[in-house]
């Protein structure tokens, strides 16, 4: 089946804001004498409200803490650190390639629209997506394959010609629903983690061209 369409996920796939949040909770953590546990905040990872990390640290912590504190001290580090990001490896490049070659190019992340509009704007990476699809535009998000489809919709193109890159669990498991290929280019922080069963597997982007992708993927 011919490739007409990538669909990128945003946050640890265009930037690495995913380890960026791990260390700001877990430098919380640790203030408390624990240390956050990868396999909790994977949980998390790739979609929302799977679990609460600010109440498993107040359940470790056997006492009453300043929830509402903590959550604002972590989001302002968050953001401070987020500011410092630049796109990862290989990104940009893909990106003139795929368009170089006429292939369309869209966005679905279970973050929230201006959250994702505000990143793509200020590394100017906007222009090369036709449509982005965010946590307002569906019922449902990633594990679910509504974000995916609705890319994929809004693209003009079937989900079967369409390939999706991924670095988080529940979006790898959401292209699957959507019946779609996957790239899986997970970041560091994922490292031995198993993940779910995908089309082709990436350390980086720039680990291959695309028409090295392209010639894996058909």
């Amino acid at each position: 089946m011919p490739i007409q369409a990538l669909i990128f996920d945003f946050d640890g796939l265009i930037l690495d804001t995913e380890t960026v949040e791990f260390e700001a909770i877990d430098e919380l953590y640790r203030e408390h004498g624990h240390q956050l546990q990868r396999e909790r905040w994977v949980l998390n990872l790739g979609t929302h409200g799977q679990t609460d990390l600010y109440a498993d640290l107040a359940t470790l912590a056997g006492r009453p803490l300043d929830l509402v504190g903590l959550r604002a001290r972590q989001r302002a580090l968050y953001l401070e650190r987020c500011d410092a990001l630049t796109l990862r490896p290989g990104l940009a490049e893909l990106l003139a390639a795929a368009r170089a070659r006429g292939l369309a190019l869209a966005v679905a992340s279970s973050s929230g629209s201006g959250w994702v509009e505000r990143w793509l704007a200020r590394h100017v990476i906007r222009e090369y997506f036709g449509c982005v699809r965010t946590s307002e535009h569906v019922q449902h998000v990633k594990p679910a394959p509504d974000l995916f489809l609705s890319a994929a919709a809004c693209l003009g193109v079937a989900p079967e010609h369409c390939v999706v890159f991924e670095d988080s669990p529940n979006g790898m498991r959401a292209a699957a629903a959507a019946g779609m290929r996957c790239v899986a280019v997970p970041i560091a922080l994922m490292a031995g983690y198993e993940l779910p069963p995908v089309t082709l597997q990436l350390q980086l982007l720039s680990d291959m061209t695309l028409d090295q992708l392209l010639a894996r993927l058909g």
